[in-house]
């Protein structure tokens, strides 16, 4: 049985804007970040899916942790902290829609940290809001059903948009608790997952140090769904941290737009005499769509900058 949901007429808005913002990262020079960028942005991540979970490190110390320098604090703390940076280090390594992954992820986290990192709970848990018990998980007899109709709504599901399965991902995560300990992180990191395997951009959005920001409207957003029994509040909640998270990268990130004639100009250097197809075209400027392709390419032969070999399907282009 799949999560119960719907999809507000907001978290449509939020999607069309979130859809505009990635098109415009698209038609930037690169849509990778500077090194300094993509350091900082780690930091944040670390720094706010941990202090979420009440580790004490500040922004400063997990930057002296990730240039290997010797760090004063808690232990726990600094284990935690190097157990965060090889879980995102190994991001494009885990399988979004694979409990063993999952499992896999969580013993990186948690290693050293609890006994069973890495296994399914098998004691009840309840989470603590102050003296008061907020939440009390499903039994542990419960967990590899619901645990399989997670991921079965994330196999099958394939029409549905990877903002909308990221956030119904989260919460369900959340509210199934399956493991002992470091549900929090791992439920923010594997939303990051779903996400970077859908536009590998997510890898560098620090979307936890938004989550940390908002952290009392975070935990609400859970505790109203759990009342609630389904997930559209949260899905609407996460997808406009996810949109804020965008647009202050954005803001960031600065670098100029490409025009037609920088993008052809790189293409002449790369492909010199040789024959090349729209797809290669593509691939050569990995973030593209098709449809700025196919408009640069027309430019190119308006322009008699290329020959047109073939037709339709099997149509080539060679620079004259």
């Amino acid at each position: 049985m799949y999560p119960p949901y719907t999809i507000t007429k907001k978290s449509i808005s939020l999607i069309a804007d979130i859809s505009i913002l990635l098109g415009k990262l698209e038609g930037l020079t690169s849509s990778v970040p500077t090194p300094q960028l993509r350091k900082q942005n780690k930091i944040k991540t670390i720094y706010g899916t941990l202090s979420i979970e009440g580790n004490t490190l500040s922004i400063e110390q997990i930057t002296a942790i990730i240039e290997n320098k010797r760090v004063i604090g808690p232990k726990k703390d600094i284990l935690e902290v190097n157990n965060a940076i090889k879980a995102y280090e190994d991001l494009g390594k885990y399988n979004p829609n694979s409990l063993e992954s999952l499992c896999k992820a969580h013993k990186i986290f948690m290693n050293g940290l609890i006994p069973d990192a890495g296994r399914i709970r098998v004691t009840n848990v309840g989470i603590l809001k102050g003296s008061k018990v907020s939440h009390i998980a499903p039994q542990p007899k419960m967990l590899p059903k619901l645990l399989k109709n997670i991921f079965d709504y994330l196999k099958k599901n394939k029409d549905e948009h990877s903002l909308i399965k990221s956030s119904v991902f989260h919460y369900e995560f959340e509210f199934i608790h399956p493991f002992a300990d470091g549900n929090g992180r791992l439920g923010r990191f594997w939303q990051t997952l779903i996400l970077y395997n859908s536009n590998p951009i997510f890898q560098y959005i620090p979307i936890e140090s938004i989550i940390k920001e908002n952290q009392q409207a975070y935990y609400l957003a859970l505790e109203q769904s759990d009342k609630q029994g389904e997930s559209s509040g949260f899905i609407e909640f996460m997808i406009e941290i996810i949109y804020n998270s965008l647009t202050r990268y954005y803001s960031e990130f600065k670098p100029e737009p490409v025009s037609i004639e920088q993008r052809v100009s790189k293409a002449k250097e790369h492909f010199k005499n040789k024959t090349f197809s729209r797809k290669s075209y593509i691939d050569l400027f990995k973030n593209i769509s098709t449809a700025t392709a196919s408009r640069d390419l027309k430019y190119c032969v308006d322009k008699k900058l290329v020959e047109k070999l073939g037709d339709k399907r099997l149509t080539s282009y060679r620079f004259k």
